[in-house]
């Protein structure tokens, strides 16, 4: 379930639009990950019955919980996996209230993709490109709480579900097209690549960059080149980046340790959600 692979995109087969399923952001493939979760109880068959890896999957449900409202997938310590994988109730809800509605559309769709052979084809695909994901890493759901405008930038401090603060800088024009406003869900961009990592708790620390998230290592992946790290913050959200593997070696993180994660404001992306 890679970013890259939009999965809510509208495709165009033989002149007609095909809308896909969507539920809250979460397209097909996740609902079946979710789903599979569910009957299985184990992340590793359930991204075994979706055709992911096991850190495609555990990345995938970092992102949905990020997204939601609450968190649909818990997982349990222990066994030789680190423990099982089970859906809350409001991740069981969701799946179910999808399938009913993904049903309710297919009966939509068959009549409306009989009425579309008269579209304009360059009009369909444009429809298919709005229709794209982000291929961003982060993505974390949160509401505005405070706006500063000025004539050409707007500074928005968003609160992401558990507590955890961000600073966005967008331009004011930005600001007035998605319509922000105190209490107004939005989602928050960051690609992996414009984070830096720093050992410890650096919230205090004397520095040019706005957002200082603290957390707890809860990921390391490396390469010849690159490591990844996956930061769990205190309110629950993740946050993966991207540093060299010298500098991953450098800093000595492990598992469990705390690190801080900071990025600059104009580094954040605003979409509205809903």
């Amino acid at each position: 379930m890679s970013d890259a692979a939009p999965d809510n995109a509208c495709p165009v087969i033989n002149g007609q639009l095909h809308i896909g399923p969507k539920a809250g952001g979460i397209g097909a493939r996740r609902i079946a990950l979710l789903e599979a979760i569910g009957t299985s109880g184990s992340l590793t068959r359930a991204a075994q019955s979706v055709g992911l890896s096991y850190k495609g999957a555990w990345d995938a449900i970092n992102a949905i919980n990020n997204l939601a409202d609450t968190p649909l997938v818990l997982r349990s310590t222990g066994g030789a996996r680190g423990g099982g994988t089970a859906l809350t109730e409001r991740g069981a809800a969701l799946v179910r209230t999808y399938r009913a509605a993904e049903a309710e559309q297919q009966r939509f769709l068959e009549r409306l993709n009989r009425r579309l052979g008269t579209l304009s084809g360059d009009d369909l695909n444009l429809m298919e490109r709005l229709a794209m994901q982000s291929s961003a890493r982060n993505q974390l759901y949160g509401t505005v709480v405070a706006l500063k405008r000025a004539s050409v930038n707007t500074e928005v401090s968003v609160e992401l579900a558990g507590g955890d603060r961000l600073a966005a800088v967008i331009t004011t024009a930005s600001a007035d097209n998605l319509a922000l406003a105190e209490g107004a869900p939005v989602v928050a961009l960051i690609k992996a690549s414009w984070l830096i990592v720093a050992a410890g708790d650096l919230s205090t620390a004397r520095l040019s960059s706005r957002n200082r998230l603290v957390g707890t290592v809860a990921g390391i992946t490396h390469d010849t080149v690159a490591s990844e790290l996956t930061l769990c913050l205190a309110g629950g959200s993740h946050l993966a980046a991207t540093v060299t593997r010298d500098s991953a070696d450098e800093l000595g993180l492990a598992e469990g340790d705390t690190a801080t994660a900071l990025f600059k404001a104009s580094s954040v992306i605003l979409a509205a959600a809903d």
